[in-house]
């Protein structure tokens, strides 16, 4: 049978909680990923039992939040808590086996939230076309609304409607005319 994955959002209250449920069930704690995105880290928390595997997704965490480790249940996520801490600069407490900071020799902390001048520069870019297209989008909307709004008035359209049947032959002019004016009957009753 081929393997079922799932993805689960969940919150930093909910990890401990998990953690918990998958060890009483027979779960094992495969991986923790991390991954730097605009709103702050990404963690996701692979857990699997037979031929089921669920990913638990924490969003926008910041170096402000405190992460409870899952060490001490699942002993061999120690690694990846450690890299989590030394690679993302999560700051995740209780680990089992703690290095300090000192799991990887670093060159400059946390490197992989570093954004480079050039990837930096092509991210406010691409935030100002979105926002210059949304504008005009906004704007695009606004004009339609306002023309939908803006009715012609009877005379108005009396007055377009005569100019498109003036070189029609009279008889059929008169027909169209009976018509037009019938439906212009049903109109203003339909607006009372």
């Amino acid at each position: 049978m081929p393997l079922q994955t799932k993805f689960i959002d969940y919150t930093i209250d909910d990890i401990t909680r998990v953690k918990e449920e998958k060890l009483a069930d027979g779960w094992r704690a495969v991986q923790i990923l991390c991954t730097n995105c605009d709103d702050g880290l990404e963690i996701v928390y692979t857990y699997t039992k037979g031929d089921v595997m669920e990913n638990y997704i924490v969003h926008g965490v910041t170096k402000d939040d405190v992460i409870p480790s899952i060490s001490d249940a699942f002993i061999g996520m120690f690694v990846f808590e450690n890299e989590a801490h030394d690679l993302f600069g999560a700051n995740i407490q209780g680990i089992a086996i703690d290095f300090g900071g000192k799991f990887y020799d670093l060159a400059m902390p946390e490197p992989m939230t570093v954004i480079s001048a050039e990837k930096q520069a092509a991210k406010e870019k691409a935030a100002k076309v979105a926002a210059a297209k949304a504008a005009a989008e906004a704007k695009r909307a606004a004009a339609t609304d306002a023309a939908k709004d803006e009715k012609p008035s009877i005379e108005e359209q009396r007055a377009a409607f005569e100019a498109k049947i003036a070189n029609l032959d009279p008889e059929k002019a008169a027909k169209m005319r009976a018509a037009f004016e019938a439906k212009l009957a049903k109109l203003a009753k339909e607006g009372e």
